[in-house]
Formats: C-alpha cells, structure tokens, sequence
C-alpha cells in the first residue's frame, strides 16, 4: 500500500503476512491461514491459532514489540508442519549457503578488537545479502506482492474474493517489515558505536543486547508512524522501506498467484469469523 493510499476501514480485522516460495501465509489477532500451490499444481489451505507471549507486557513500550515479533516469527514452523507442501524463502539452498557465508563473516570481523564503523557498516549491510538473494533465487518478491495486494484490498474495504480487487491494489504496503531495514541498522551501527566507548572488548551478550534494543526502538518507532499516519516522521521513516519493495522487494503477480492470496485471505477472515462466534 503506498503512502497515498487511504485509512484503512476501521471495522476490518488488522492482518499481517509472509511470503512463501509457493504461496502466502497471513494472520490476524487469533489466528493465521496458509494457502500454497503444490507441485501438482493444486491449491492447499490451512489454517490454526496464532500463540501468544505477550499478557501483562502488551503494554510496556520497547517489550511489546519484540513479543509481536516473535509471536509472527512462531507461527512459521507451525505452519511448516501443518502445511507440508509450503516452501519457506529461507529453504533455498543458495539462501542457505549465503546465510551460513555472511554469518561466518560477520562473527570474524565483529571479534577484531579494533573494529570501527565502517566495519560495523559493512557487517550490516553484508546481512542483508540472505534476504535479498530470497527475492531474486524464486518468485518470493512476487508472492510478497501478492501479500501485500491481498491485505490491501480487505483493509481498504474491497472484495478479496475478487481477484480484479486484489489485482488493482498496490504491491507496496505501509506496514512491510522493509520499513525496519534502514532503523534497524542504523540503530545496530550507532548503538554497537557507543558500547565500544563503554566496553572496551564488549563480548557476544552485549553485543546481543545491543541488537535486541536497536530492534524495541525500531519497532516502536514503526507503531509510532502507524498512529501518525501524516506526520513528517512517517514519511521519513517510511521512504526507504518504499523504496526498497519498489525496486527489490515485491513484483507485480499472476492471475494463479492471486488465486492463491485470495484462498489464504479468506480461510483467515473464515477462522477469524468462526473464533468470534466461539467467544
């Protein structure tokens, strides 16, 4: 959904999403739903309960975040074994092989015990490379255009069993996880800066703890452009995350790519509907 889009209807269930190498995993406040094409071409939905961490801390800034992270973050393998024909991006083998490679590099420059920024630079942008060979290794930017259109149809009040709907909204969304890139790493290069002016040879649980907190503030600062839709820190905050999607992270899908976001939006809004009647 680009900048120019509208609000969101407000009586529509707020979602979010994952693009699979063959299919697209979406979730709400409940629940989630999975919908991939397997290898005979045929069209296999799923859904389940999404776990929840947070409780009492749902309500303490720079925590809350994280736990709504990791809570997305579970799902994932649940929905690997629910749904066995799902390809997940990070399966790909050059993905593999390129995660293990820039991890072994990174854990050789971080222990050089004169490493300055630029090093510290070059090690964040070096971790991008797994994803980014993700978007280029299958059709894992096209599904994430697919994830994007289809939620982008239901918030903004269209038919999502429709596919000319799905089809008409922007590949680009607002709250796409590229809008944390650019914070999250210059929160990882400014705060690993200023460890090294307190902690002369910091060791890996530092290190950890200052990546935990560049991610709490990235993420507040990302719920914070969602409250403040107009403000000049969203747009701002948002340009590179745009921009990003634009060029690298989403393209335009099939008809049979939409089918399938089609199928995962409504066995969500199906589970969602049934979780209600429940309560």
């Amino acid at each position: 959904m680009s900048e120019q889009s509208p609000t969101a209807s407000e009586d529509r269930l707020r979602m979010g999403g994952m693009a699979l190498e063959n299919g697209l995993l979406v979730y709400g406040p409940t629940g989630w739903a999975a919908a991939v094409r397997d290898r005979r071409g045929q069209v296999v939905v799923k859904s389940g309960r999404v776990p929840r961490l947070r409780g009492p801390l749902d309500r303490v800034p720079g925590v809350r975040g994280v736990l709504r992270l990791a809570e997305s973050m579970i799902v994932v393998p649940l929905v690997r074994v629910k749904v066995p024909q799902a390809r997940l991006p990070f399966e790909n083998r050059r993905v593999v092989i390129a995660a293990a490679t820039t991890a072994a590099i990174s854990l050789v420059a971080r222990r050089r015990k004169n490493k300055g920024m630029p090093t510290e630079i070059a090690i964040n942008l070096l971790g991008l490379a797994p994803a980014l060979i993700s978007l280029k290794a299958g059709e894992t930017a096209q599904w994430h255009g697919v994830e994007h259109k289809a939620i982008a149809a239901y918030e903004l009040g269209g038919d999502p069993s429709d596919p000319a709907v799905i089809e008409a909204a922007a590949k680009e969304h607002e709250r796409c996880g590229s809008h944390l890139v650019a914070p999250m790493m210059i929160a990882g290069i400014a705060g690993d800066a200023l460890m090294r002016r307190i902690v002369e040879n910091p060791g890996p649980a530092a290190q950890a703890s200052v990546g935990l907190a560049g991610a709490a503030a990235s993420i507040e600062m990302f719920a914070y452009a969602e409250r403040h839709p107009g403000s000049a820190f969203t747009k701002l905050f948002r340009a590179p995350g745009f921009k990003l999607q634009e060029v690298i992270g989403t393209r335009e899908p099939t008809a049979e790519q939409i089918e399938v976001g089609r199928a995962a939006i409504e066995c969500l809004l199906e589970y969602e509907g049934s979780q209600r009647t429940i309560g």
